[in-house]
C-alpha cells in the first residue's frame, strides 16, 4: 500500500494520557477521603505521579518538536489554536466567578443585611499589598515581553535575564498573596463575600503557580537552546498565558479589592 504523506504529527502511541488520567482520579478520590477522614497518602500518590508523568510527557513532546522536527507549521497551527481555546475556557471560568461576585453584590440579600460589604466584614486595604502585588505582575509582563523580543532577534542573553526577572516576580506575588491570606481579617466561611472573594483571588493565584511553573520551564529549556527565532511556541503559549494571568488580576483588583470594598 502506498504511503500517504501529509503535513500533520501523528504521534506514536503513548501510555501518558491513560497514566495522567488514572493519576488525576486517584488525586480526585484521596480528596474526598482526606476531606472525610483525614488521610492524605492517596492524595500524595496521585500528586506524585501526576508530576511524574507530566515530566515524562512533556520529554516526549520536546523531543518530537525540538530533535525531531515533528512539529510542522500545520502542527504548530493546531496547537495554537488548541491553546487559544484553553485560553478561552479560562475566561469564561473567571466570569463565572465574577458573576458570582456582581450578583451579590450588586443586590446584596437580606441574609448578609442588605449590605455589601456584609456587616462585620473588614475588607483588606486595596492600596497596600494588592496594589504591590498589581505592579508587580505587570511588571512581570513587560519582562515575558522583553524575553519574546529577545528571543525573535536572538539575543539569548537579554532573554535568559529577562525570563529570570519574570519568574522571580511570579515567585514573588505567590509569597506576598501567601502573606495576605494570612493576615486577612476574614476567611472563606465569611458569608458570599468571604467564598467570592478566596475562590476568585486562589483561583487566580493557582494560575500563577501554574504560570510560574510554566515559565520556569522554559527558562531552563532556553538554557539548552531549545528555542530558536522560528521555533520557540513552546515559550510563546507560557507568554499568552501570563499575559491573561496579567489581565484577569487588573479585573480582580478593580472589581472586587477597590471597588467591591
Amino acid at each position: 500500500m502506498e504511503k500517504v504523506y501529509h503535513p500533520y504529527h501523528l504521534v506514536d502511541p503513548s501510555p501518558w494520557p491513560y497514566i495522567m488520567g488514572c493519576s488525576v482520579f486517584l488525586t480526585t478520590l484521596g480528596s474526598v477521603i482526606y476531606f472525610h477522614y483525614s488521610n492524605n497518602i492517596l492524595v500524595f500518590i496521585g500528586l506524585t505521579f501526576i508530576c511524574l508523568c507530566l515530566y515524562l510527557w512533556l520529554k516526549d513532546v520536546i523531543r518530537e518538536g525540538t530533535y525531531q522536527g515533528l512539529h510542522t507549521k500545520a502542527t504548530l497551527n493546531g496547537l495554537k489554536m488548541g491553546f487559544i481555546l484553553f485560553i478561552v475556557s479560562e475566561i469564561l471560568l473567571f466570569f463565572s466567578f465574577f458573576w458570582a461576585f456582581f450578583h451579590s453584590s450588586l443586590s446584596p440579600s437580606v441574609e448578609i443585611g442588605v449590605l455589601w460589604p456584609p456587616l462585620g466584614i473588614d475588607p483588606l486595604n486595596p492600596f497596600s499589598v494588592p496594589l504591590l502585588n498589581t505592579a508587580i505582575l505587570l511588571s512581570s509582563g513587560s519582562t515575558v515581553t522583553w524575553t519574546h523580543h529577545s528571543i525573535i532577534s536572538g539575543n539569548r542573553r537579554e532573554a535568559l535575564i529577562s525570563l529570570s526577572i519574570t519568574v522571580s516576580l511570579g515567585i514573588f506575588f505567590t509569597l506576598l498573596q501567601i502573606f495576605e491570606y494570612i493576615e486577612a481579617p476574614f476567611c472563606i466561611a465569611d458569608s458570599v463575600y468571604g467564598s467570592t472573594f478566596f475562590i476568585a483571588t486562589g483561583f487566580h493565584g493557582f494560575h500563577v503557580l501554574v504560570g510560574t511553573i510554566f515559565l520556569s520551564i522554559c527558562l531552563l529549556r532556553l538554557n539548552y537552546s531549545h528555542f530558536t527565532r522560528s521555533h520557540h511556541f513552546g515559550f510563546e503559549a507560557a507568554s499568552w498565558y501570563w499575559h491573561f494571568v496579567d489581565v484577569v488580576w487588573l479585573f480582580l483588583y478593580i472589581c472586587i479589592y477597590w471597588w467591591g470594598c
